[in-house]
């Protein structure tokens, strides 16, 4: 008889060392008599470092998620903010499917074994209880189900005998409209069910693929739960879209405001939308090399028919990462336009002060030569012109002819032209 085997949270004496992972071995199929947890005897592999996930704060670019040195593997480290967890079952085949919202675990027990192919999605990590189950249901290895509550992870795939492990990231609009948020979504791909794990269950992007369940809507009911999983992470790329157009249409309103118009607002614009592309390549790239190893490496999981599929999904993937590139060295050069409109503005305002200076610089001359208090009747030298009856109108004269000679060649020069279109 197996052995059962316990998940326990008690500190190592020793750390954890970031080696291969051990797989479990074959699980028996959903909804069979016995759900015990095996103990592992394969090697798979497994990553330690989280990666840094920016969902509430814009300021924030690192944000890393780690256990305590020593602390035994597969132990669960539930985030203090997760949400209980909610259990959705849908069962399908050719001939139909079932949806139906399970209050226990166990209760999927006799609904899976009437269906091909069984998804299980729990929304929310909160409930531990629940979550251990799914290691005795699903022969679920420990390090499976620590990654899987290591929130945020960076997106990985891990090959366990018989059981896939992927992570991935899904982004969105944050509702205060600014920035962008992920959401974490693990999947665990077996022969014949796939269990998907989601941080938020008022997040649910995956109500059309369900939809295109209920409706037999393409092939995804006469196919196995490979090609569940595939449709399941196109969603998961193509939620890269939507976020990305709304970043160009707020590139083009930056491009417009930066040369017409620009102010200190707009370089904050820029640079948060740097920092949003940031973070959206770091979301997506890890993504590329998931796919990729999964269509090269899950021949046993995964049919060939499906991995055809996938290159489409790695392909959207290469898209995504060329258009965040391109809106990266928009913004790029947006800062640099920003910086030279900004000197196009101080050139201009130096001009005017230029020209303003040079116009008054002879008068004030004119003015500081004659504002000397010497007196004429001591010498017929001391300024003679003072005893002039028009002496005071001619100097004013003069003063009029300098400035205007200086006005007129300035315009000749076309130093004027730029001033109506200067905003101060």
């Amino acid at each position: 008889m197996a052995r059962k085997q316990k998940i326990s949270k008690a500190p190592s004496s020793s750390p954890r060392s970031p080696g291969r992972a051990l797989a479990p071995r074959s699980p028996q199929a959903l909804g069979a008599d016995h759900f015990l947890l095996e103990t592992p005897t394969a090697v798979g592999d497994h990553n330690l470092l989280a990666s840094s996930v920016d969902e509430e704060d814009d300021d924030e670019l690192v944000d890393f998620n780690y256990s305590a040195p020593g602390t035994l593997p597969g132990t669960l480290n539930i985030p203090e903010d997760a949400l209980p967890t909610e259990l959705v079952l849908m069962a399908y085949g050719p001939g139909g499917t079932r949806s139906q919202k399970l209050e226990r675990l166990e209760d999927c027990r006799g609904i899976t074994q009437q269906y091909p192919v069984s998804w299980l999605d729990a929304r929310g990590l909160g409930s531990e209880d629940t979550l251990k189950q799914f290691s005795q249901m699903f022969y679920l290895h420990p390090l499976m189900l620590e990654d899987v509550v290591n929130v945020p992870h960076r997106p990985k795939i891990d090959f366990y005998e018989d059981q896939i492990l992927v992570i991935m990231q899904m982004v969105r609009h944050k509702e205060s409209g600014s920035g962008v948020a992920s959401e974490q979504v693990s999947f665990v791909l077996g022969r014949n069910f796939l269990v998907t794990f989601q941080e938020e269950p008022e997040w649910d992007s995956f109500e059309p693929v369900r939809d295109r369940i209920r409706r037999g809507m393409g092939a995804i009911r006469n196919q196995g739960a490979d090609y569940l999983a595939y449709a399941l992470l196109d969603t998961i790329v193509d939620s890269f879209f939507p976020v990305l157009e709304k970043i160009g249409e707020t590139l083009e309103e930056l491009e417009n405001e930066v040369v017409e118009n620009p102010s200190r607002e707009t370089i904050e614009s820029i640079h948060r939308m740097r920092r949003g592309l940031m973070k959206l390549r770091r979301y997506i790239w890890p993504q590329r090399n998931v796919i990729n190893s999964l269509i090269r490496d899950s021949e046993d999981l995964v049919s060939q028919e499906v991995r055809v599929y996938l290159q489409d999904v790695y392909d959207h993937i290469v898209q995504v990462v060329d258009i965040i590139e391109n809106y990266r060295e928009i913004a790029s050069s947006l800062m640099d336009v920003y910086l030279s409109s900004i000197n196009n503005r101080m050139n201009e305002v130096m001009k005017l002060l230029t020209v303003i200076s040079s116009i008054f610089i002879p008068l004030t001359f004119i003015a500081g030569v004659y504002g000397m208090n010497f007196n004429p009747e001591k010498s017929p030298f001391n300024m003679p012109e003072l005893e002039w009856p028009w002496g005071y109108v001619a100097c004013l004269i003069v003063m009029a002819i300098i400035a205007s000679t200086q006005i007129y060649l300035f315009w000749k020069r076309g130093w004027f032209d730029n001033f109506s279109t200067t905003r101060r």
